[in-house]
């Protein structure tokens, strides 16, 4: 047992625990393993210029993790990826300009539209079943359409 304690007092193995999380994060990106892995390596570097015991190495450890993770967020939080597609991972923002179906009549300002192999639910001016509209907005996970499509 006190074997296995001399072990993992080395800081050694924060370095490769630091090395293997860099690892993960490189296949499989979210930028989240990335900052467990510089507090990792922070925890290895002072274990190795400072004698310090494991349950300090774990505090230090989750310390780090904890302020490494929350300064990594804030600065994304203010230096946002650009990407291609804005409205990648919004489903309804990707559905507007689309026309779609009426599948149960919208009266009263409320009805359905099939969108691909789903149906929403709409809101927008009265209309038949049968009817094409174009999806001009979303609230939420109720389509606003308007306007009749020349069919």
């Amino acid at each position: 047992m006190n074997a296995l304690i001399d072990a993992l007092q080395d800081h050694w193995w924060w370095l490769i625990f630091a090395a293997l999380l860099g690892m993960m994060e490189i296949a499989m990106p979210g930028v989240f393993l990335i900052w467990i892995a510089l507090a990792a390596a922070i925890t290895g570097l002072l274990a190795l210029a400072f004698p310090v015991a494991i349950p300090a190495q774990i505090l230090i450890f989750a310390l780090l993790c904890l302020a490494s993770v929350w300064g990594g967020r804030r600065w994304y939080l203010a230096h946002p990826v650009p990407s291609a597609d804005s409205a990648l991972n919004d489903r309804t923002a990707r559905l507007i300009g689309q026309t779609v179906l009426v599948v149960e009549a919208i009266e009263a300002g409320e009805g359905r539209v099939k969108v691909g192999d789903s149906v929403w639910s709409a809101h927008g001016e009265d209309a038949v079943i049968g009817t094409k509209v174009r999806v001009v907005g979303a609230e939420g996970i109720v389509l606003r359409v308007k306007g009749i499509v020349d069919q």
